[in-house]
């Protein structure tokens, strides 16, 4: 395994696989036989960052979420996990009553729900303290100050240690920031928005805006990378659930534009020169990338896991790499 820094602080920062692994159905449609050993299989191979969500996975049930988070704390005491394993979970888009969605009726980001969620994680996962905290979603009903002050006392008095964010605008995300160093607060450090090679259309709905932009890594927040080094981007939703090499699983509608049968096109002869999967292709390429990116990518089995995995070992040629950052 490979690894890389999260964070500046040398109290909070941590080395942390250059594969993530994503645990969003563990406990629900994921059984917890087969997530304990995809789980299992992770940590052997050296995998040591695992991410989930206190809303993870309400809409499975109707329910508010939570199975997620109890299972790795089931995972953690019977396998006597410690710190040497860094979780990452978000709060602010659990829905308040079953059968209502983060769409409608979220947590949000006031103060009291980020103290109250956050104290709901640790006993869900068992610790003392949460490694990695995002604001999962943007409440635009609490005055930003409140969040920025609610999440910074958390990581202050040591219940948390390093601090993230996702699916918010990017001058939302900077003012956020400036407002933590006015306050001489921590912020967030960490960015989670959805990344792959194929690029979306930013003109149809999506989850998170209307115009389906705040949710992925486009052009605006790959320059705001690139312009603030101590930032990392954690790529969720990387394989677009297994679109690039199941012919099962098709192209969100939002991929259905001019330009990607020619990034498709290199991904395909790139896989071809390696004996990789596209996927894997997919996952090498944002692993050695110039950007700090680590890929977040779930498995529902330890075939699917032992697939990924295998593109941490993949060393794509500067050509090639030149061929996927060019293509249009």
């Amino acid at each position: 395994m490979k690894y890389r820094t999260l964070g500046t602080d040398p109290a909070h920062r941590r080395e942390v696989s250059v594969l993530a692994l994503g645990a969003m159905l563990f406990g629900s449609l994921t059984d917890e036989r087969t997530s304990f050993a995809v789980l299992d299989r992770y940590v052997e191979a050296g995998g040591n960052f695992i991410d989930t969500s206190d809303n993870y996975a309400f809409w499975t049930d109707g329910g508010q979420g939570g199975q997620s988070e109890e299972l790795l704390g089931r995972w953690r005491r019977s396998r006597g996990i410690g710190d040497e394993i860094v979780i990452a979970t978000k709060l602010g888009a659990r829905p308040l009553a079953p059968g209502t969605s983060y769409t409608d009726n979220p947590e949000g980001l006031s103060a009291k729900v980020i103290r109250e969620a956050a104290d709901r994680s640790r006993e869900r996962l068992g610790v003392d303290k949460l490694d990695l905290l995002y604001a999962h979603i943007d409440d635009h009903t609490v005055p930003q100050r409140e969040t920025v002050e609610a999440f910074g006392e958390l990581v202050t008095e040591g219940t948390v240690g390093l601090l993230g964010v996702s699916n918010q605008a990017i001058w939302r995300v900077e003012r956020a920031r400036a407002l933590a160093a006015a306050a001489a607060l921590p912020g967030y450090e960490v960015l989670q928005y959805q990344h792959s090679h194929l690029r979306p259309r930013f003109d149809v709905p999506g989850d998170f805006s209307p115009d389906g932009s705040l949710g992925h890594a486009g052009p605006e927040l790959l320059g705001y990378l690139r312009s603030e080094p101590a930032l990392t981007l954690v790529a969720y939703s990387p394989l677009l659930a297994g679109a690039y090499d199941r012919d099962d699983k098709p192209l969100p509608p939002d991929y259905d534009h001019p330009g990607t049968p020619a990034r498709l096109a290199v991904l395909r002869d790139i896989a071809r020169e390696t004996g990789a999967t596209v996927g894997q292709v997919v996952l090498a390429w944002q692993i050695g990338a110039e950007l700090p990116i680590v890929p977040l990518a779930g498995a529902s089995s330890v075939a699917q896991l032992e697939a990924n995995l295998a593109a941490v070992d993949l060393d794509l040629t500067p050509e090639q790499r030149t061929r996927l950052d060019t293509v249009h």
